[in-house]
């Protein structure tokens, strides 16, 4: 058995792993792991005989004895993970399906956490989708623990994966035919899978698959949503080999940071592109859903007609993604419709907008142009619902196109001289800036970034908050040093306001070349401290570019002697060396800000190391340590003079050297001063703008004051004038109702003391007048004024008449009453009757009711009375005084009535 033993183990690895005997194949997988683990790299040959013959791996996963197929699938992990893409991409199709057949059912643990593993690092290694095509077959299974295991493995690689690597959509057009089936097994796998696809797409999923579920089912998986909503947006686990090779690059590059926060904003920003709901649907022609009909329904009188056209609009256009086609015409009738002056009409238009741009997403670019004006123009509706929906189709435009395509009519509406289009517009850049993945142009930036500053001086907080935080918003995706020279006239108030929005912005562009520049290489060959290229420019003055500085790091330590010391601004001195002070300011020229600014920095290093090879060249001094050491190129050099060189360069040293140092520190002063006076100036000028912008308030307030105290005024006059025509009117209304009183007392006295006239027996003649006004006063109690019955004759002719009231009757006699009777005699023969019939206000003065005895003849003759007619004028009478004292008692109450008002 030990001979049988060696001879297998001896045998190549693919004969035994198409051995007959399980154990032949089991052991030569755990021997195929083992050396596909030693091997150096992917291109071993170990690895190609399982390249060239994928076969092999058919029978290793999907092996007849469970124990050797636990070791099969082992082998294939260490194969695939040790044998790169090519790896996965030759046997894949090979292996997929007998994994998912034979694998993934396994009751073994490890026999299934290889299986599932193998599958993983196939999509790691390369594409999903050709994975994801190999697995769907085992959802038609005629096994339900099959299909129970394929949904479980493709669950295990959403979670690890994410809908971003993974395709869902094939995923989500087989899940109806799962939810039928009826394995209850297979049911539930079937919802854990849903669940975990919504935890990456959340509502995006519902248009695929949605419809086709029982309303059990869709209240099933409600319930199972309510507890994945609340969850943050899930992040991908496991990254494919593009990814690992990114973050490799992005960790190994030399940016300012740690390349390990690069990955990281790698990984985040991949998280970050969710898939939505247009990725997933399949385009839809709506073309023929639109009403044939529609534009002349758009063109209606009747606002009804245009709201039920664009409802009927809004459904055709309510689907996840259009099928692009020629909607022109429907376009500039959706823009027309901003104008409409109904806020319905409008709202549905800006609704069917937002709907046909999310449904083109990128087709609707042509279109951008004929509906954002009209759009930003209607903003100035201050109802919400109206500006919720405009906005929100602004948004979907803005998604459409891109932050370049929109900003110039964005801008110029920021300029609106009406305070809510201003408002709404400023809204719209900022959330446009927060989801533009685009950096914007520095042009952009800077046209963005003046914008905001204007509207940092509005008079409105809102307009002033929102400059702040457009800037804010620009500063994160530009970084704070990008945004420095459109900070600086600010005061630092403002600069507080904008670092807090900056603070707690959140954008999905950030602009990368910033942070990856190679600052950090060029330090490394920082040899260049005047030397190579920059002595080239002291080609005219070879000699003092380096002598100074070497000579002046030993004359500092020694004690400077006595002497008298040139001004440093004196030419050069003799032998061709200029002054010490040009020699260092040439130097200070040459080394930079960080190079040889102070003597010790000097010392630290010399450039005599950036030229070792550089030839003996002639000393300027003997004896005095780095002094004596050649400095200069040699190139260049003509004989310089030694003897002054060495005492003049000691005597300059010391006291030059104070003196610039101290010139220098008189300049970082000044210029500190000047900074100072400039920022100063500019938060007064701040100021300024905010004090103007307040007292063009308060002239405004107060204008408006004035003009509300001159209107009270003018309300208080014509109160006053209407109060005295109101008293007045009381006045002449309360004469009239004493006249009045005064002639119905009158009236009732008359009555109480004339009784009716009767025939009288003894006389043949009848009774010529008879009065019911008559005064008590007058002896005789013969009638005055007041009612007169009876023909009057001038001139031989007959005249009678009614007077309307008493006022009329002394009118027509001259002002004066008329006499009633003007003589009488004993036998009552004839008698003088006045011209008018009294009592004009009872009605009695008709000439049918006031001629008691009848109208007088053409003769003169009084006519014979009527035995009965003496007591029906009585009861005439005193209807009259009922019916004028109804009519007193009416105008009282209009009197009173009146006269409320008129107190009030």
């Amino acid at each position: 058995m030990a001979d049988a033993a060696e001879d297998f183990s001896a045998l190549p690895l693919p004969d035994r792993f198409s051995h007959k005997n399980w154990k032949v194949r089991k052991e030569g997988y755990e021997d195929a792991k083992q050396q596909f683990e030693k091997t150096p790299d992917e291109s071993d040959p170990v690895f190609a005989p399982f390249i060239q013959d994928p076969g092999l791996w058919k029978g290793a996963v999907a092996d007849s004895n469970v124990a050797a197929q636990q070791e099969g699938l082992g082998s294939y992990c260490a194969f695939l993970k040790f044998g790169g893409v090519k790896a996965c991409t030759r046997t894949r199709a090979t292996t997929v399906y007998p994994i998912v057949e034979k694998g993934l059912p396994q009751t073994r643990p490890a026999a299934k956490q290889n299986a599932i593993e193998a599958l993983l690092l196939c999509v790691e290694l390369d594409k999903a989708d050709p994975v994801i095509e190999e697995i769907l077959p085992g959802l038609s299974h005629k096994t339900p623990k099959v299909i129970a295991a394929t949904l479980a493995g493709l669950r295990t690689i959403y979670h690890n994966f994410g809908c971003k690597i993974v395709d869902p959509k094939p995923v989500l057009k087989a899940l109806p035919k799962v939810f039928g089936h009826a394995d209850k097994n297979v049911r539930a796998e079937a919802q854990n899978l849903t669940v975990e696809l919504y935890r990456w797409l959340k509502e995006a999923i519902k248009p695929l698959f949605w419809g086709e579920l029982k309303p059990v089912q869709q209240g099933d998986l409600e319930k199972l949503f309510e507890g994945v909503k609340q969850e943050p947006q899930p992040k991908q686990e496991r990254l494919t080999r593009a990814q690992q090779d990114a973050m490799a690059a992005a960790s190994a590059a030399p940016a300012a940071g740690d390349g390990e926060e690069e990955a990281e904003e790698y990984l985040e920003e991949e998280d970050a592109a969710e898939v939505d709901a247009f990725d997933l649907a399949e385009p839809v022609n709506v073309i023929s859903k639109i009403p044939q009909d529609l534009l002349d329904q758009l063109a209606s009188s009747k606002w009804k007609d245009r709201k039920d056209a664009l409802d009927a609009l809004y459904s055709a256009l309510n689907v996840p993604r259009i099928k692009d086609g020629p909607f022109d015409d429907y376009v500039r009738a959706l823009a027309k419709c901003m104008k409409d002056a109904n806020v319905a009409v409008v709202t549905v238009a800006a609704n069917c907008i937002d709907l046909l741009a999310k449904g083109l997403r990128n087709a609707f670019f042509k279109h951008r142009a004929t509906v954002m004006s009209p759009i930003m123009e209607r903003l100035k509706e201050k109802k919400q619902s109206v500006s919720e929906a405009l906005g929100q189709a602004l948004d979907s435009v803005f998604i459409s196109t891109s932050l370049s395509d929109c900003l110039e009519e964005t801008l110029e509406f920021l300029k609106h001289k009406n305070p809510q289009v201003k408002q709404e517009t400023l809204k719209f850049l900022i959330r446009c800036l927060r989801t533009t993945r685009d950096v914007p142009a520095k042009a952009e930036v800077k046209s963005i970034a003046d914008a905001a500053t204007k509207l940092l001086t509005e008079s409105t907080e809102v307009n002033r908050a929102g400059g702040a935080e457009i800037l804010g918003t620009l500063m994160k995706i530009m970084g704070e040093r990008a945004m420095n020279p459109y900070l600086d006239g600010l005061d630092d108030i403002r600069k507080t306001k904008i670092k807090e929005f900056f603070e707690t912005a959140e954008v999905k562009a950030k602009d990368r070349p910033k942070p990856v520049v190679a600052p950090k290489a060029a330090p490394a060959g920082r040899k260049p401290i005047g030397g190579a290229k920059k002595p080239a420019l002291g080609m005219k003055k070879p000699a003092p570019s380096v002598a100074p500085p070497a000579e002046e790091p030993v004359a500092a330590p020694s004690p400077p002697k006595p002497r008298s010391i040139p001004s440093k601004l004196a030419g050069p001195r003799a032998g061709g060396l200029p002054t010490p002070g040009a020699g260092l300011k040439l130097q200070k020229k040459l080394g930079g800000p960080g190079g040889l600014a102070s003597p010790q920095r000097r010392v630290v290093s010399p450039p005599s190391e950036d030229q070792p090879p550089a030839p003996a060249g002639p000393k300027f001094g003997l004896g005095r340590g780095l002094a004596g050491r050649p400095i200069a190129k040699p190139a260049t050099t003509s004989e310089p003079a030694p003897a002054p060189a060495a005492p003049q360069m000691s005597g300059m040293s010391a006291a030059e050297r104070a003196e610039l140092e101290e010139l220098r520190l008189g300049k970082e002063r000044f210029t500190r001063t000047v900074e100072d006076l400039k920022s100063e100036r500019t938060k007064l000028n701040s100021q300024v703008t905010e004090l103007q912008n307040q007292n063009a308030q308060l002239i405004e307030d107060h204008t408006r004051d004035v003009l509300s105290i001159k209107a009270k005024e003018t309300q208080l006059v014509r109160a006053r004038s209407d109060a005295e025509s109101a008293e007045q009117t009381v006045q002449k209304q309360q004469r009239e109702i004493e006249r009045l009183k005064r002639e119905l007392a009158r009236a009732l006295r008359a009555s109480a003391m004339s009784p009716p006239n009767t025939m009288s027996d003894n006389f043949n003649m009848p009774l010529p007048e008879t009065s019911v006004y008559q005064d008590p006063s007058n002896s005789g109690g013969l009638p005055r004024a007041g009612l007169h019955m009876g023909p009057r004759f001038e001139s031989g002719r007959p005249r009678s008449y009614a007077s309307a009231s008493p006022s009329e009757e002394k009118e027509n006699n001259g002002g004066m009453e008329s006499p009633g009777i003007g003589s009488r005699d004993g036998s009552f023969g004839r008698r003088k009757f006045s011209p008018s019939y009294g009592a004009g206000y009872s009605g009695l003065g008709s000439p049918t009711r006031s001629s008691v005895l009848g109208s007088g003849s053409a003769s003169g003759e009084d006519q014979p009375a009527r035995g009965g007619e003496g007591a029906e004028n009585w009861k005439r009478a005193a209807e009259v005084t009922s019916q004028l004292k109804a009519r007193i008692e009416q105008m009282k109450a209009r009197q009173g009535l009146s006269r409320q008002p008129a107190q009030r």
